[in-house]
């Protein structure tokens, strides 16, 4: 199962979102040769009805996993960014949500990738398992 996790800011456009997206999917369809097929998409609660967010899961039909920012609190996570461990004890919010929802044994297989305009972020992990309710 695979999910997409996004960190983004209250006024990320969904250009931003769209872009990273795009760009998870082209790495992830890299990663094994094969189009990625997603299972959700996964934010901090706090981003979960964001409307950009919304569209983008409206548009390719998967639920949005709304992850409580406490969950997130000593992830590991593969890339780290200052702001975000300083504001959430964790490296990347789009890899933490992805390995949260993804649920237990899951791992990044997209690494965060950052819009240009900075309001977006977006990874993909990738478990055999069930997501956690």
């Amino acid at each position: 199962m695979r999910v997409v996790g996004f960190g983004l800011r209250p006024h990320a456009p969904r250009n931003a979102l769209e872009e990273v997206l795009a760009r998870v999917l082209d790495a992830a369809r890299a990663h094994d040769g094969k189009p990625p097929v997603l299972y959700a998409m996964a934010t901090l609660a706090r981003r979960a009805e964001h409307p950009a967010l919304r569209c983008l899961a409206q548009a390719y039909a998967l639920p949005v996993i709304a992850v409580d920012e406490t969950r997130v609190v000593g992830v590991a996570t593969p890339t780290r960014s200052a702001r975000i461990e300083a504001l959430f004890a964790t490296g990347s919010i789009a890899e933490a949500t992805a390995l949260l929802a993804a649920g237990e044994g899951a791992r990044i297989i997209v690494s965060r990738i950052v819009s240009p305009d900075g309001t977006a972020s977006a990874a993909m992990a990738e478990t055999e398992g069930f997501i956690r309710a």
